[in-house]
């Protein structure tokens, strides 16, 4: 049997190391370009990954067990970051999103349990969703906004590279967006 919290649990726990690793320090240069155009830099992704542990994830989940389906989760505002972080550097937010992310994985040990998985709560577009569903959404979304992360780094480059970007595909993915949406 699988363990579904202690797998999910294993990768959330990893994501605030990789940003440590890969974001604190890095100059500008590196860092202010979006993923593809009118998109994220690493600076916004962290921000909304913030809002997601201060709103979403823990908060969805207390509602599960809270509420079941009765009361359907609060709107997440994707852009609360856009005002809130302006004045904060890229490495104060990665110190920030790792210090939430540490809270909400121990809120998360407390609340839940294997058979709490099946446990179903209202999205105020999807509908009915499982505690299950959520919580892969949690890790997926992690992963999502990490890859924006790397493209945005590459793309900070990307004239850098000369005609190497036929071999780079995460440079030609950003000329592209339809070709990540299809």
């Amino acid at each position: 049997m699988s363990d579904v919290i202690g797998e999910t649990t294993d990768l959330l726990r990893r994501t605030p190391q990789l940003l440590r690793a890969l974001l604190i320090g890095l100059p500008d240069s590196w860092t202010d370009t979006t993923d593809v155009p009118d998109g994220w830099r690493p600076h916004d992704v962290v921000g909304h990954l913030i809002t997601g542990e201060l709103t979403d994830w823990i908060e969805r989940t207390q509602r599960i067990l809270d509420h079941g389906t009765a009361v359907p989760f609060d709107k997440f505002d994707r852009f609360a970051h856009a005002d809130r972080d302006a004045d904060a550097t890229l490495d104060q937010l990665v110190e920030h999103f790792a210090s939430l992310r540490d809270e909400n994985l121990a809120r998360l040990e407390a609340l839940v349990t294997e058979p709490d998985l099946d446990r179903r709560g209202t999205h105020p577009s999807l509908g009915e969703v499982t505690l299950r569903e959520l919580l892969s959404t949690w890790a997926v979304h992690d992963l999502d906004h990490v890859s924006q992360i790397f493209a945005g780094l590459a793309g900070s480059h990307d004239a850098e590279v000369g005609p190497w970007k036929a071999y780079l595909g995460i440079l030609l993915r950003r000329d592209d967006p339809a070709a990540i949406a299809g």
